[in-house]
């Protein structure tokens, strides 16, 4: 028996069987705890990720950083006291991980820079072992594709990390939405205080080493650089060749919810209509980018607009950034023209992340993480009737639906075959940055391609070093 079907078969029944006969009376069965190794312990992944993992049995930590590797040990003792941690197995570089403990895990949770995204995951898959992948999935379109496409082939178990797709409000959004609280939706505006990108390539002096840090297996499949501290330990969504800027960053999160509820596949064109700085090698620190989709499933053509970063006016300077990084002054904001109409209309604070959808009867707003999903104004949202719940509720985390999942046999809420899409649109944004401003790019979905601008297509597969191929 092939080793996923193994697992398939053991986890069918862990979860399936409902009781068991021991001398005469019924005795529920006992829930094996999933063995879990955590790749990428700074973050996400040394915080909310490891802290869930927790919940299970994690057998292996991963990360170049052996800092990082204490601290995610000291967290498994403070959430699980009784935890033998001299048990954990810690590795600097996942392929040795696959190596040495192929056979020993269920589930791995990646939480590495983009750039790293892909190759532990399609290892993972390609051992018989269930994905839980933070978004936006990978660093470009044709990795995404590719672990969409490889996971339906191996049969496993995946989950993108946008977990305000388990929420409740993602939920009503779309119930709303369908039961035609707003009408024909065609415009979606969403909004975000990330600034992940700088005015230009120029960065901070090259560093010596930290103790225990290995670079080369942090820097991985893409180009080497020197180490600086622009880069790690967070520095690396502002960088083309490991990030995917504030797009890469919220995006997933932001447009999830309008994803669903509209519908959407992929747009037919995308264009940056507004831009700061970045070029080439570092994103932009500002940007207002428009995706357009088609018509579909009786819905009307939609517009959807990202914006990110510094307000436009405001010069960039070391006091404005140092602001900025520390705070994420709501007054610094590039934010969408109507949201700023509607807060002085109704005197309201929509957050400093959200989306509005915008029909031809009205607007609904939600926030960041698929909560807070209301019609505005909030007498419009007590007036129309309270929608049918037509969804299946997710009980507990994210990547508690996750596990649960891997023990059923059955699929996780944002499983890549509906993930890989969501976060295409991302990248496609990243696509429509490096076109540059005011250019725009038509998109054939089916075939990958941009069809007017050939020259981009080169942005859509990763070129990795030497060692670095799957």
């Amino acid at each position: 028996m092939k080793r996923r079907d193994f697992i398939k078969t053991a986890a069918a029944g862990i979860g399936g069987l409902s009781a068991l006969c021991a001398r005469g009376q019924v005795v529920a069965p006992v829930k094996k705890a999933l063995r879990i190794a955590v790749i990428g312990c700074g973050g996400q992944g040394g915080r909310t990720l490891l802290t869930e993992a927790c919940k299970e049995q994690v057998v292996a930590l991963v990360d170049p950083d052996s800092s990082r590797i204490k601290a995610a040990l000291e967290q498994v003792r403070k959430v699980t006291p009784s935890a033998d941690t001299s048990k954990i197995k810690t590795f600097g570089d996942y392929r040795k991980l696959f190596d040495v403990m192929s056979k020993e895990l269920d589930a791995v949770m990646i939480a590495t820079p983009n750039h790293h995204h892909f190759s532990p995951a399609l290892l993972a898959m390609r051992h018989g072992i269930h994905v839980y992948l933070e978004k936006p999935l990978t660093h470009t379109i044709h990795e995404a594709r590719q672990l969409r496409d490889e996971a339906k082939r191996y049969g496993v178990v995946t989950q993108m990390g946008q977990h305000g797709h388990s929420n409740e409000g993602c939920r009503r959004l779309c119930e709303y939405i369908w039961a035609g609280a707003i009408g024909q939706v065609h415009e979606v505006h969403c909004w975000t205080s990330r600034c992940d990108g700088i005015p230009d390539a120029n960065h901070s002096p090259a560093l010596s080493l930290p103790e225990g840090f290995d670079w080369d297996t942090w820097i991985g499949p893409a180009p080497v650089r020197n180490f600086h501290d622009d880069l790690h330990p967070h520095g690396w969504h502002l960088w083309t060749d490991f990030g995917n800027g504030s797009i890469g960053n919220m995006g997933c999160h932001l447009i999830d919810p309008s994803y669903w509820a509209l519908k959407l596949k992929g747009p037919e064109a995308i264009e940056v209509e507004d831009m700061c700085g970045g070029g080439g090698v570092v994103w932009p620190i500002r940007t207002r980018i428009r995706w357009d989709f088609p018509s579909r499933e009786g819905m009307d053509p939609v517009k959807i607009y990202f914006y990110d970063g510094i307000a436009a006016g405001l010069k960039y300077n070391e006091t404005v950034e140092k602001r900025w990084r520390n705070t994420a002054k709501r007054e610094f904001q590039n934010l969408p023209p109507l949201l700023l109409e509607l807060e002085k209309k109704y005197n309201r604070n929509f957050g400093r992340n959200g989306s509005l959808i915008v029909g031809d009867k009205g607007i609904m707003t939600i926030g960041e993480f698929g909560d807070g999903c209301r019609i505005v104004p909030e007498e419009a949202h007590q007036a129309f009737p309270v929608p049918n719940k037509q969804l299946p509720r997710v009980k507990g985390t994210h990547q508690e639906d996750f596990f649960q999942a891997c023990r059923n046999g059955t699929q996780a809420c944002a499983n890549f075959e509906y993930s890989a899409p969501l976060a295409e649109i991302a990248l496609l944004g990243d696509i429509a940055i490096l076109a540059g401003l005011k250019q725009r790019v038509e998109w054939d979905g089916a075939a990958m391609s941009c069809t007017n601008r050939p020259e981009l297509n080169r942005y859509l597969k990763t070129t990795y070093r030497d060692g670095w191929k799957v």
